[in-house]
């Protein structure tokens, strides 16, 4: 059992001070601060403290992938730690985005190295040949638009907003309310020509401001969405698309899962991310970045999702309790440390002899395992090898830790 340093990507959208804040480094930092990336991924592999100061767990899985995965793992994944855990904290929207499936990363990532694109090159779409499911939980209030919204809620919200230069399109989803309807109005806003969208996004962000001055209250949420996003990206196509997708806050503890082909984009918030071990991300606008429209529309899933469709978690053995996803990749559970369970050591066996990720959320927890002792505080995370075996903690205030490990 080791401790881990997390590898920090700076992106536009980040924070000056949430996730230096969350691991004790002082504040505000140079450059805003994206993600913390706790995993094997090689793209950004996190650290392990070892005897002789540090070593990429990318290069100590690859080492002894039997003692550090398991026989388990190993057969069911190979030699490869199959989740990528992280700290995300967004003080601007991410871009409108999406994930392949298994068989459509494998694809994308043999014609993208077919056509000779480096990987490491900004209009590479796929970089490794693993889907992407992902569960984000808040740590603080989040926001997200995410997953298509039913297309007869879509139709008031767009007839909410009165403007005229709509109607076309409102007409078109009213006539046939199902994922081919969103299919197609998404795919006509999504390639409009650019003279179309700097008459469009304007008329819709003039009909966000008129319906916010209005008596009306419905959509209040969805216009200042909305309006917020055009301001940032004037013109830009992912604005209409935003009138599409279901805008979903998140209480601290409260998940969301993302499968392959969810379109989504986080709004702002602080969170712990699971996902497969995989950075394949395909974008259809509301940034800067590469964005490959004819890409992302072969990926999507244009079926409507409940606007109800947030995660708590699921109370399995006293003080843990379990994130349920479909993903084989990777479980998350929280185990919560108060009252009788204080000052004394516990056992937290996990689900399998997998490895596990460790993460401190709030308070301060000893974690023992066979000879090895180690302390976390808020912000620290430990790597658990599977030789390393059962846990057991212990803590003296109320403490709150993340657990990822693999979902099988």
């Amino acid at each position: 059992m080791e401790s881990m340093r997390g590898a920090v990507r700076n992106y536009a959208w980040g924070s000056r001070t949430a996730i230096a804040e969350f691991t004790g480094r002082e504040i505000p930092t140079n450059h805003p601060e994206a993600e913390l990336w706790l995993g094997a991924h090689p793209g950004d592999p996190a650290f392990l403290a070892t005897d002789g100061g540090e070593q990429s767990l990318l290069d100590v899985v690859r080492a002894d992938p039997e003692g550090q995965l398991g026989p388990v793992v190993r057969n069911r994944f190979g030699d490869a730690l199959p989740f990528l855990m992280k700290v995300l904290a967004a003080d601007e929207p991410l871009s409108l985005q999406a994930h392949p499936s298994s068989e459509q990363a494998v694809e994308g990532f043999q014609r993208e190295e077919r056509m000779g694109i480096p990987l490491n090159s900004p209009v590479r779409n796929y970089r490794d040949r693993s889907h992407k499911p992902e569960l984000i939980v808040a740590l603080e209030p989040f926001d997200a638009l995410a997953g298509f919204r039913p297309p007869a809620r879509t139709v008031e919200f767009l007839d909410a907003l009165g403007v005229s230069a709509l109607n076309p399109y409102v007409h078109l989803l009213a006539g046939q309310p199902d994922a081919n309807g969103l299919r197609a109005l998404f795919t006509t806003w999504i390639t409009a020509p650019q003279p179309d969208l700097d008459v469009l996004v304007p008329a819709v962000l003039d009909g966000a401001i008129n319906y916010l001055r209005s008596d009306a209250s419905e959509f209040d949420a969805e216009a200042k969405a909305v309006l917020e996003l055009g301001e940032r990206y004037p013109g830009d196509a992912g604005v209409l698309a935003a009138l599409l997708l279901n805008l979903l806050h998140l209480e601290p503890g409260q998940g969301l899962y993302m499968a392959a082909g969810n379109l989504h984009s986080y709004l702002r918030g602080v969170g712990i991310e699971v996902m497969a071990n995989s950075d394949n991300v395909l974008r259809g606008g509301l940034t800067p970045k590469h964005v490959d429209v004819p890409e992302l529309l072969r990926v999507l899933d244009f079926t409507p999702a409940s606007e109800e469709s947030l995660l708590s978690p699921v109370d399995a053995d006293g003080f843990e309790s379990t994130y349920r996803t479909p993903a084989d990749e990777f479980t998350v559970s929280v185990l919560e440390l108060d009252g009788d369970d204080l000052g004394h050591e516990v056992d937290a066996p996990s689900q399998h002899d997998g490895p596990q990720i460790l993460l401190c959320a709030q308070g301060s927890a000893v974690v023992r395992a066979k000879t090895d002792t180690l302390a976390l505080d808020r912000g620290a995370a430990a790597w658990v090898s599977a030789d390393d075996g059962p846990i057991r903690l212990v803590a003296d205030q109320p403490t709150r830790l993340f657990r990822a490990t693999v979902g099988i």
